[in-house]
C-alpha cells in the first residue's frame, strides 16, 4: 500500500498538504499523526466524512511500499514511522518547504523555499489540470494562509500568492477560512496573557527589541502560540520568546515569534531541539527552567551578531589522529583506550578523512579488521574555522549528522570540537 503522512501536531498546512497529495496519489491512504492542532481537530470533526484517515497505530508497516511525506523532512517529526526508516526497498516521495536539509532521503517529490507546503502541492495539481472542488480549495487556501499569515509573513513568496489566486478562482470560501483560522481564546488564555505581561522583560540585542516572558502551566493548554503572537503585538517587540514551565513534566515549552527578517527564530530554536520557520518557531526543553533557557537563548542571539565565544575557545588540541594505512583493529583499540568516539585521518600534514567508532563496530569479518582504515573512512570531511560561532558548529553537526568537526585554519588541522564539547558549554550556561 501507499501512504501519505505529515508531521506531529498537525496544523492546517499539514492537513491541506496530505489531502492535496491524495489528489496526486489517488490510491494512497492518509495516515494522520495522533497529535492534532485544536483548530484542525475542530475542522475535521465537521468534515470527517470528506477526509477519511488512518491512525498510525492501525498501520501495518510491512505492507507499505511507498511513503509520501509532506510538510516535514525529518523522521523524528513523523508519528510511529520509525519501522520504515531502514527499509531499503521503500520508495519515498517528499514535498516540503523547509529550508534546512533533513534526514529523509526521497527518490522523488518537490522541495522549494516557499511560505507553505500546500503551495507546492497546489502547483502540481494546477500543472496536471486536476479538478478541485470548493471545499478542497478552501482547505488548501487555509493551509497557505496559516503558514504565510494571510500572505503577510516575510516567508511569503510569489508562488504562494499565485497558488492562493488559483484557489480563489476555484471558489475557496474566505468566510470558512476566517472561522477555521481564528485562534481560540478563553479565560485560561487571558490568565496566561496577563502573567506574560507581568513578567515581560525587554532587552536591546543586536539592534532589535527582544522580549522574554514566562508563565507556569497547570496541565495541557492549547493555543499558546496565539497568546504569544498577541503579546508581541501588544509590546511592539521585534522578537518575543514566551517560555512556559510545566512542573509536572519538568520541562519548558518555548514559543518564539519574530517580526524582523534579520532574526531567524527557527535557527535560534534548533540548538534547543526545536524548529519552525524564520518568523515562528518553538522548542521543548526537558529538565531546564525558563530562566536557564533564557540564558541559553540570549547567548544564541548574541552569536547571531558577533559571537562572544568562538570554536577556538572550546576545541581540543593537540588532536589525536590516525594514519590511513593503520589497520581497523589497531585504530579501534586506540580509540577505545583513549575513550574517543572518532578521529581525523591524516596523511602527513593533509586531512584526508574521518573515522568513527560507529563505522568500525559494523566491521566483523577478519579481512575487514586487518584492512587499512582508509577503506572505511569518510572522505568528504566537514570542517570548521576556529573563528566560527558555536551556533555554526551546531548547525553543521545537525545538517550532516556528525559528532565531531576538525578545526582547520589556513589548511592546517589545529583542533577538534565534538558534540559533547558544545553540549557541555550550553549546559554550563543553563
Amino acid at each position: 500500500m501507499d501512504i501519505i503522512t505529515t508531521h506531529k501536531n498537525v496544523d492546517f498546512d499539514a492537513l491541506a498538504s496530505v489531502v492535496a497529495a491524495s489528489h496526486l496519489y489517488p490510491d494512497a491512504r492518509i495516515v494522520l499523526p495522533r497529535s492534532i492542532n485544536a483548530n484542525v481537530r475542530a475542522f475535521l470533526s465537521i468534515h470527517k466524512d470528506l477526509f477519511p484517515v488512518l491512525s498510525p497505530l492501525d498501520l501495518c508497516h510491512d505492507q507499505v511500499s511507498r511513503l509520501i511525506v509532506v510538510d516535514a523532512n525529518r523522521w523524528e517529526r513523523l508519528d510511529c514511522m520509525n519501522p520504515l526508516m531502514d527499509r531499503s526497498d521503500l520508495e519515498i516521495h517528499l514535498y516540503d518547504h523547509h529550508p534546512e536539509i533533513g534526514d529523509i532521503h526521497p527518490s522523488q517529490g518537490k522541495q522549494a523555499l516557499v511560505g507553505s507546503a500546500a503551495t507546492l502541492l497546489v502547483q502540481e495539481l494546477e500543472k496536471r489540470r486536476a479538478g478541485i472542488d470548493p471545499i478542497h480549495a478552501t482547505l488548501f487556501l487555509a493551509g497557505i494562509y496559516e503558514d504565510t499569515g494571510h500572505l503577510t509573513f516575510p516567508c511569503t513568496k510569489p508562488d504562494d500568492a499565485r497558488a492562493a489566486a488559483f484557489l480563489l478562482e476555484g471558489q475557496a470560501d474566505l468566510n470558512v477560512i476566517q472561522t477555521a483560522l481564528r485562534p481560540g481564546y478563553g479565560p485560561h488564555h487571558k490568565e496566561i496573557l496577563t502573567r506574560l505581561l507581568e513578567t515581560a522583560r525587554r532587552s536591546p540585542i543586536n539592534g532589535h527589541v527582544v522580549c522574554f516572558a514566562d508563565a507556569e502551566l497547570n496541565g495541557h493548554v492549547s493555543g499558546l502560540a496565539s497568546v504569544v503572537a498577541m503579546l508581541r503585538d501588544i509590546l511592539s517587540a521585534d522578537v518575543i520568546f514566551g517560555m512556559f514551565w510545566d512542573a509536572r513534566r519538568k520541562q519548558s515549552i518555548v514559543i518564539a515569534r519574530s517580526g524582523s527578517e534579520s532574526v531567524d527564530v527557527a535557527a535560534i530554536m534548533k540548538p534547543l531541539g526545536g524548529g519552525g520557520r524564520p518568523e515562528a518557531a518553538s522548542a521543548l526543553v526537558k529538565g531546564a527552567r525558563p530562566e536557564g533557557v533564557e540564558t541559553w537563548i540570549r547567548e544564541l542571539l548574541a552569536q547571531n551578531g558577533h559571537a562572544s565565544v568562538q570554536i577556538f575557545d572550546l576545541m581540543s588540541f593537540p588532536v589525536f589522529t590516525v594514519a590511513p594505512d593503520d589497520t581497523v583493529e589497531a585504530v579501534h583499540a586506540r580509540l577505545r583506550e583513549r575513550g574517543h568516539t572518532g578521529a581525523p585521518v591524516m596523511d602527513g600534514e593533509k586531512l584526508v578523512g574521518v573515522i568513527s567508532v560507529r563505522d568500525l563496530v559494523k566491521l566483523e569479518r577478519p579481512t575487514q579488521r586487518s584492512a587499512p582504515v582508509k577503506a572505511f573512512m569518510k572522505r568528504d570531511v566537514v570542517t570548521i574555522a576556529p573563528q566560527a560561532s558555536v551556533t555554526t558548529a551546531l548547525r553543521l553537526m545537525v545538517k550532516h549528522d556528525i559528532g565531531r568537526l576538525p578545526v582547520v585554519d589556513d589548511g592546517r588541522l589545529v583542533g577538534i570540537v565534538t558534540r559533547s564539547d558544545l553540549m557541555l558549554y550550553y549546559y554550563n550556561l543553563i
